[in-house]
């Protein structure tokens, strides 16, 4: 069969090519359209998406500040249009729309191997840093450091020690973890199983995923749930594809028995980082049509908008105060074009806009998906764990050299950037509070987002994100060198 099969983008118009621009541009357009028309046709007439896309994904968060109900109509609005104009190319040929796919009678269905762990059960919360695991006083003490620096805010450390003080929380094993991208380095499988649960993995039918799966399995304590097909060693017949397999998935997920929750950690480069959201969006909202008691979870970018607390704004500009006479010569020498203010003085919410360039449209689309979901499900009153994960040293983000001299130069700005294992440990220990102990939707979305968060300190530093970026790159590539 030529060109993609499976989720694909929609062709164009009188069946043009499939466009990743064109889609991401209709869907930015419908989500605004009932808020902000004005904003949704600026959205409509971008002749530059890879570039222009920013301020247009700016405008979708401060367009649902007016209030709740603004910020729920656009995530809605957005949800549908992504749901609509995405297609499905089957095995047999032709194009069919998502919900008719997973409705589709499953030929080939998935069976189940449950590998359990030989060891105990951790019933005592510890997080790996720096080389040590942080636990009773010691992980307090770095709380409170990352609190006093801003890296974390102050509901984030809260959580961390609820959970500390509740380690009973940490057993899991009355639900069915569905991790989507269980192979991601940011997942919480590791912590899951270190714990006791039971985590049913979907991830790519590649055998030195499951390798690296099934081991971790053996070593802890929990079960881990794999959707197999064939005979022969298990490790060469685990997974499956969610672009291609997912009515086989869905079925799979839909025979377990204890309640689901079900969190989203796939990662794709380019456009098949939106393809792959938009499979696992479908999976979601068809299991939840099936099995509407199902939690949600899913880890936001940093790299992303965000409305952020006044008490973040006051910090930012504390730090800004002190900074101010060592930035001059830099802005000097640059007529102004880097060191921006991180927020006018007294705004309430601030906007702190960290979309990254380097990263691009695709990924920005993928991850508001998430967003979107999580904002919809969280109104109809479902638990959703929903948390701004620090920017962390990934493989994804490491290959990307721009980025990779950034996060080394962050430190200079105040930003901390975590190791993977402290990373995916300390979302874990979030997901297992809201799970244990979750809260009401707060008055607006944008707190919901806000609260927990993790951002390794680029709410609170001095400066635009993008307006230091440049420079810690620069930085980062000489401390590399030297």
């Amino acid at each position: 069969m030529d060109g993609p099969s499976g989720v694909v983008f929609p062709r164009g118009g009188d069946g043009g090519a499939r466009s990743t621009s064109a889609l991401g541009r209709s869907v930015v357009a419908d989500a605004l359209r009932g808020t902000d028309p004005v904003g949704a046709r600026a959205a409509e007439h971008e002749t530059n998406w890879r570039s222009g896309y920013l301020l247009h994904f700016r405008r979708l968060l401060e367009a649902g500040l007016t209030s709740a109900e603004a910020a729920q109509r656009i995530a809605a609005n957005g949800l549908a249009s992504l749901h609509e104009r995405m297609r499905v190319v089957p095995p047999e040929g032709g194009e069919t729309g998502l919900p008719e796919w997973l409705d589709a009678q499953v030929t080939d269905p998935l069976s189940t191997e449950v590998v359990t762990g030989r060891g105990q059960p951790d019933r005592e919360f510890s997080l790996p840093y720096r080389g040590q695991r942080l636990r009773g006083d010691d992980l307090q003490r770095q709380l409170d450091t990352w609190v006093d620096g801003g890296i974390v805010e102050p509901s984030c450390a809260e959580a961390v020690r609820q959970v500390a003080d509740n380690p009973d929380w940490l057993d899991t094993s009355d639900l069915r973890v569905v991790v989507l991208g269980a192979g991601a380095e940011m997942g919480p499988v590791h912590s899951l199983l270190r714990w006791g649960g039971d985590v049913a993995a979907v991830d790519l039918p590649h055998k030195p995923i499951w390798e690296q799966l099934l081991a971790t399995a053996r070593r802890y304590a929990g079960r881990l749930h794999v959707p197999v097909r064939g005979d022969g060693e298990l490790a060469g017949r685990a997974g499956a594809d969610l672009l291609h397999d997912l009515p086989a998935v869905a079925h799979w997920l839909r025979q377990f028995g204890q309640r689901l929750v079900i969190g989203n950690y796939a990662y794709a480069d380019g456009g098949t980082h939106v393809r792959v959201a938009t499979a696992a969006d479908a999976l979601t909202a068809h299991l939840l049509a099936h099995r509407p008691d199902s939690a949600l979870s899913f880890l936001a970018t940093p790299t992303d908008v965000y409305a952020v607390p006044a008490e973040a704004v006051a910090h930012s500009r504390q730090v800004y105060q002190r900074r101010r006479t060592l930035a001059r010569p830099v802005r000097w020498l640059t007529a102004g074009r880097v060191l921006h203010r991180n927020y006018p003085p007294g705004a309430d919410p601030g906007i702190i806009d960290c979309l990254v360039p380097q990263q691009g449209p695709n990924y920005a689309l993928a991850k508001r998906v998430q967003r979107w979901r999580a904002t919809t499900e969280r109104a109809a009153g479902r638990t959703v764990s929903f948390t701004v994960a620090p920017m962390t040293r990934t493989r994804s983000v490491l290959k990307n050299r721009v980025l990779a001299a950034a996060y080394a130069g962050a430190h200079v700005f105040g930003v901390e950037v975590f190791e993977p294992a402290t990373s995916n440990t300390l979302m874990a220990a979030l997901l297992v509070h809201e799970l244990r102990n979750p809260a009401p939707p707060r008055e607006h979305p944008w707190r919901d987002e806000a609260a927990g968060a993790a951002h390794g300190g680029v709410w609170r530093v001095a400066y635009a994100p993008r307006s230091a970026l440049g420079l810690a790159a620069l930085i980062g590539v000489g401390g590399t060198r030297h």
